[in-house]
């Protein structure tokens, strides 16, 4: 039986919203299935635990916004209620955590928000939100905080959010009663890194930076009793001699933690990385093209056997086969998307 995924793209740029299209089991091929342009640049999506709601941001200026659908019928969301304001501009990204929606606020000043959650999945009102502090060298694009990723450790005790503009990782504990977020811990990585996402170790006790404006990975040994990071090795994720700019954008780890994959925007390009037994360091082994132009997202399939590449400006959805012995993807397809941002397997 085919499954189901989920597309995000920017329709300020063209795109068509939120993209449903049905996977086929044995090739991984997608076809589309229909559109819904309900919500403006939904850019990045979640699910809720129990598969049955998706939630996206509305990534707009000067407020953003975020948004439920019901996946009753998984081939045809259906809008749950008004879109929900965040009370920060440009939403990038989101993440459900106890019970509550976490939306990652890009726009200076950068902020983390934190929308309730009703009974059927729809989205209450804003309870609070947790204004970021700081700056840093690159004035162009640290000039202020630039929250650009939240997500819950693997315990679901942290909320962990990722600051560009500060090149620090925030740790957070949320108290579910009055739906504050309250700083625990903060690390400042190298200044003018520019973190972007983070991504945790299968096993738990490690985790990976993937750094925007210096095109390296900070790998991070991770106490979870403690809510700490602390950094280990940065990995460079392109090869000796590559010219032009590049901004990497997305970070993912093998179901094994064999293997690590990064999209370079610009190189055009998925750095596949080695991982060695400690998980503290990784190492480049290859990259291959990512079928398009502008890879602003990556995600395994529920297997862990193909990868997919949402190609923002060459307007595409590339999947790949992976290798399991050398995690080399070999390009198998991809679908038309335009201003594709976001894929999501529920």
């Amino acid at each position: 039986m085919a499954g189901h995924v989920y597309i995000g793209s920017f329709t300020s740029a063209g795109g068509r919203g939120l993209t449903t299209a049905a996977v086929d089991p044995d090739t991984g091929a997608l076809t589309a299935l229909g559109d819904t342009a309900d919500v403006p640049n939904p850019s990045f999506l979640t699910a809720s635990p129990d598969g049955r709601t998706l939630y996206t941001v509305s990534e707009t200026e000067p407020e953003g916004a975020a948004a439920a659908f019901s996946l009753a019928d998984p081939a045809a969301p259906k809008l749950l209620g008004a879109p929900v304001a965040v009370r920060g501009g440009s939403p990038t990204h989101l993440t459900v955590h106890q019970g509550h929606l976490l939306t990652a606020n890009y726009a200076e000043p950068g902020s983390v928000s934190v929308l309730a959650i009703e009974d059927d999945g729809s989205l209450g009102g804003l309870r609070s939100v947790l204004e970021h502090e700081g700056d840093g060298p690159n004035q162009e694009r640290q000039h202020g905080p630039h929250a650009h990723a939240v997500l819950s450790d693997p315990t679901g005790r942290w909320a962990v959010s990722v600051d560009l503009g500060t090149d620090s990782v925030r740790v957070c504990e949320l108290d579910p009663a009055s739906g504050e977020l309250e700083i625990e811990r903060e690390l400042g990585l190298r200044s003018g890194i520019g973190p972007r996402h983070l991504t945790f170790h299968p096993a738990g006790g490690h985790a990976y930076v993937m750094n925007e404006l210096d095109s390296v990975v900070t790998a991070c040994s991770w106490d979870p009793e403690r809510g700490s990071l602390r950094p280990l090795a940065e990995t460079r994720v392109l090869p000796d001699g590559a010219e032009g700019e590049n901004y990497p954008s997305e970070l993912v780890i093998s179901h094994d933690g064999r293997f690590a994959w990064a999209a370079n925007r610009g190189h055009n390009s998925i750095a596949v990385l080695g991982l060695d037994e400690t998980g503290e360091r990784l190492e480049l082994l290859d990259t291959v093209g990512c079928g398009g132009d502008w890879p602003r997202h990556l995600t395994l399939d529920p297997s862990g056997t193909r990868l997919y590449a949402a190609n923002e400006r060459s307007g595409d959805v590339t999947w790949f086969d992976v290798d399991p012995g050398t995690g080399i993807p070999k390009q198998a397809g991809s679908l038309d998307v335009p201003a594709a941002s976001c894929v999501l397997f529920v």
